[in-house]
């Protein structure tokens, strides 16, 4: 069986004895084509099934139409929201987005930069890699004039676009309501140190400490290294196990808190009347959960759509200054069972 050839502009143009730019006019239907000519074009065109050429076209214009998107895991539920956001918004302009996943590793985020970078890409969206300080391998891109746009987690360093949730005062209304309802000892299950959401959410944990008096125990913030349900079961363990047990648990992420949840249950240490629960993220988990949690609700898509609208923009306006631009998207508290007590 041979295989069927696709028809291009030449061949249209041959069989219509027509020149090819004079064909290529007509299917955009320019000025200065006749009406007749036009029909008889895209007529030829519709019938055989033509297909425009985009890498040739795009070729012409400097532009792939394809973005790179890097994020630190795909499966994750805020991150899934971003990238359904940043796809949304592509889509409507006719760009293709190219994902790649770091798994929260430098190596494999350097890997994705080249391999996009040399794939020429007209700019990269990303959240950098937990193991990420020095940022060369981005700055390849604003070297070579892409744009680039960050998107949570990020690096000062760079002078780009920064689009995120207001982590620090999402975790400051998220604490102050656990003190609303009568919790006093309030422990909080961190990320890692260096990290800027777990800065930021730190932040907004000790805002609302100070704001209303209370004291804290160093002991009651341990740090969780790859953000599991796993690290949120040990570190609850340690915390309640210890000598000062604190009455509610503020978590990192939904999944820490529901790895926190989970001891609490084996432990038989009722949620919320002995210890409070929160989470962070909005997980479609914590909903059907028992009980169900707490937490906070990021917005993930209208992240993902914002980042990719100003990327757009910058791609296609490459001298329109943008580099200061910060833009936090407001996060809304979800109140659920395990913290009404």
């Amino acid at each position: 069986m041979t295989e069927k050839k696709r028809v291009t502009l030449k061949d249209i143009a041959r069989e219509l004895g027509i020149s090819v730019s004079t064909a290529s006019r007509a299917l955009n239907s320019y000025q200065g084509i006749s009406e007749e000519t036009i029909k008889l074009v895209k007529d030829y065109a519709e019938k055989h099934h033509y297909i425009p050429n985009s890498i040739a076209v795009n070729f012409r214009k400097n532009r792939t139409m394809t973005i790179g998107m890097i994020v630190p895991e795909v499966v994750h539920y805020y991150f899934s929201s971003i990238i359904s956001g940043a796809l949304h918004a592509a889509k409507k302009q006719g760009y293709r987005v190219l994902i790649s996943q770091t798994d929260e590793k430098l190596e494999n985020e350097i890997h994705a930069c080249h391999n996009m970078l040399a794939g020429n890409v007209d700019g990269i969206l990303i959240s950098i890699s937990n193991e990420t300080e020095e940022v060369d391998h981005i700055q390849d891109f604003l070297d070579e004039g892409k744009a680039v746009v960050q998107f949570d987690k990020y690096s000062e360093k760079l002078k780009s676009p920064i689009v995120t949730s207001d982590d620090l005062e999402s975790a400051y209304r998220a604490v102050t309501h656990l003190i609303e309802k009568g919790y006093r000892k309030i422990a909080h299950i961190n990320g890692l140190a260096n990290v800027r959401n777990s800065k930021d959410r730190l932040a907004g944990y000790h805002k609302a400490l100070k704001e209303h008096e209370l004291d804290f125990d160093p002991n009651w913030i341990p740090h969780c290294k790859d953000i599991t349900e796993e690290e949120g079961f040990a570190f609850a363990k340690q915390l309640m196990e210890s000598s000062n047990p604190p009455d509610a648990i503020f978590c990192i992420t939904d999944s820490v808190a529901l790895g926190a949840m989970n001891y609490l249950k084996k432990a038989r240490i009722k949620v919320p009347e002995e210890v409070g629960v929160m989470g962070f993220s909005n997980w479609k988990i914590s909903e059907v959960m028992t009980p169900s949690l707490s937490t906070v609700e990021q917005h993930g898509f209208e992240v993902g759509k914002m980042a990719a609208e100003i990327l757009l923009k910058a791609t296609q306006n490459p001298n329109e200054e943008s580099t200061n631009q910060f833009t936090e998207i407001k996060s809304d508290l979800i109140i659920r069972e395990s913290t009404q007590k």
